[in-house]
C-alpha cells in the first residue's frame, strides 16, 4: 500500500524520534502509536539506558499507547517505525491487535549497522530441540492445571 501525506508525516515523526534517541543514549530506533489520525504513544529504543533488553521502541509505544487507552486491544491503530520491527517487536504487535505496520528502514539495514536478528528469524523456524537455547519441558499436569482453571473462569477477558 502506498502512503499518503499524512502518513509519510506520522513515518518521518517516527524518524526524527529515532534520530533524537541516538543522542539521548538509546538506540537509533523510534515508533509511534495512531488512532484515527491522532498520535497516542511515541517512543525511542531505550535498551541500554534503562537496561531492558525489551526497552525496543515499538514495544514501549505499544505499552504506552495501552496504558493510554485504558485497553490491551490495539486493533484500531497503526503503528509507525523507524525500521522494520525485530521478531520480539513484531510479536508484540500481534499481540497487541494492532493490522498495520508502516516502516522506512528494513532488517537487512539494521543488520549491516549491527543490529541482525536473522538468528532469531533462523532459530524460530527450527523444532526446539534444534535450537541454541536448551528449552526442558516439566511439570506438564501441572501448567496444564493452570489452562484448565482459565477455561473454566467466568470472569477472564479473552485476548
Amino acid at each position: 500500500m502506498v502512503v499518503n501525506s499524512r502518513e509519510r508525516a506520522f513515518l518521518m515523526q517516527a524518524i526524527e524520534i529515532a534520530s533524537v534517541n541516538i543522542t539521548d543514549g538509546g538506540g537509533p530506533f523510534g515508533a509511534i502509536v495512531v488512532k484515527g489520525g491522532r498520535v497516542i504513544s511515541r517512543s525511542g529504543n531505550r535498551v541500554v539506558c534503562e537496561h531492558d533488553p525489551t526497552a525496543h521502541a515499538e514495544v514501549l509505544a505499544i505499552r504506552i499507547a495501552a496504558a493510554a487507552l485504558g485497553t490491551h486491544d490495539l486493533s484500531d491503530c497503526v503503528i509507525y517505525s523507524s525500521c522494520e520491527p525485530c521478531p520480539m517487536c513484531l510479536g508484540a504487535i500481534y499481540w497487541s491487535g494492532i493490522r498495520r505496520v508502516v516502516y522506512a528502514s528494513d532488517r537487512y539495514r539494521a543488520a549491516a549497522a549491527g543490529f541482525n536478528d536473522e538468528m532469531i528469524y533462523s532459530e524460530l523456524a527450527l523444532s526446539k530441540e534444534k535450537r541454541s537455547i536448551s528449552m526442558d519441558q516439566a511439570l506438564t499436569d501441572e501448567g496444564d492445571r493452570v489452562f484448565n482453571q482459565w477455561d473454566h473462569y467466568p470472569g477472564k477477558i479473552e485476548y
